[in-house]
């Protein structure tokens, strides 16, 4: 609730004089006789009619205070209004192969990537961000949304081994492409993840990226881990094996300059993370958005209760307490 006219509250403090006068009226209104003891005037009480004149005031106190509340206009707001924010749907496409386990960024590559994910998930709250995950196959995990709870539960629980090993982009920025054709954003992009060259999948990556390009949709690729020899320890830390991996990184930025985004290698933690905050700045796109605002004016619940309070309080003064001149 709010109060359309909330400098007429001040009014309220006009009550606290009005009492202090009433209370130092009473005490001078009240009759007195001197006497030597009131031993035997112990065990009467104050006449009832002494309680209904204090109520009288009450009555007529509560009916000001009301009256004021009314004049303020209490409001209840269901608040929509008309605004611009920045919004545009996303698909992060995650590569989840065998060497995806790497440790050449902490913990592996695979947690790494997911742990700056979901945190650049969590920074976008007006944005439709899907997630696809590939290896040798890709799979859609989670539609455009707004549940960014939901969105992150499934980043977390992607896992290397769920798919046939592999690289296969083309077929991950497919799955990611049908994702973003359904969506209302003007904007529209893949963020890829892979360590890798595409060896696998039914769709070549170039004709994804021509795809892409067709329909709107920008890919900024994210080249993840170092060249070479690399450590590869299994999810539950038993045994660690070897491999070469070699990223394709010519191939990846034709993948993002032809459709117009942009190339990023990522070989720490720490430089992942900046990647994710360039493109979080990079990546925005305008939006209106109509809010409604539906008001219910509440003053006439209050105006009754005042005209209650002083309606019962002149009742009492010209019936109960009616004085006799």
């Amino acid at each position: 609730m709010i109060f359309k006219n909330s400098w007429a509250l001040w009014f309220l403090l006009l009550l606290i004089p009005i009492i202090i006068w009433y209370i130092k009226k009473w005490k001078v209104a009240s009759p007195s006789l001197g006497v030597s003891s009131v031993a035997s005037l112990s065990s009467y009480k104050a006449s009832f009619r002494v309680i209904l004149m204090h109520l009288e005031f009450a009555l007529k106190l509560a009916a000001l205070a009301t009256l004021i509340i009314a004049l303020a206009r209490p409001q209840v707001h269901d608040s929509m209004h008309s605004s611009s924010i920045e919004g545009t749907d996303i698909v992060l496409a995650l590569d989840i192969s065998s060497s995806m386990l790497a440790t050449d960024l902490q913990p592996n590559r695979i947690d790494a990537a997911k742990e700056v994910a979901s945190k650049f998930v969590t920074q976008r709250p007006n944005d439709n961000i899907g997630f696809v995950a590939f290896s040798g196959e890709s799979l859609s995990l989670m539609p455009l949304t707004n549940d960014k709870a939901a969105l992150v539960n499934a980043i977390h629980n992607a896992k290397t081994g769920a798919l046939n090993d592999g690289t296969a982009i083309g077929d991950g920025l497919v799955s990611s492409i049908n994702r973003l054709v359904a969506g209302q954003a003007k904007s529209k992009s893949i963020i890829l993840l892979t360590d890798g060259t595409n060896n696998a999948g039914e769709v070549a990556p170039a004709t994804a990226a021509q795809i892409a390009k067709q329909k709107g949709i920008r890919i900024y690729s994210i080249g993840v881990g170092t060249n070479g020899v690399i450590n590869i320890t299994d999810p539950y830390g038993f045994s660690t094996t070897t491999m070469e991996t070699k990223i394709d990184e010519d191939a990846l930025k034709d993948l993002a300059l032809s459709t117009g985004g942009k190339y990023f290698r990522a070989t720490d933690s720490r430089t992942l993370r900046a990647v994710f905050e360039e493109i979080d700045a990079l990546e925005k796109s305008k939006i209106n958005v109509d809010n409604f605002t539906h008001v219910d004016e509440n003053y006439m619940l209050w105006a009754w209760i005042a005209f209650g309070c002083f309606l019962t309080a002149i009742v009492l003064r010209y019936t109960v307490l009616r004085r006799i001149p």
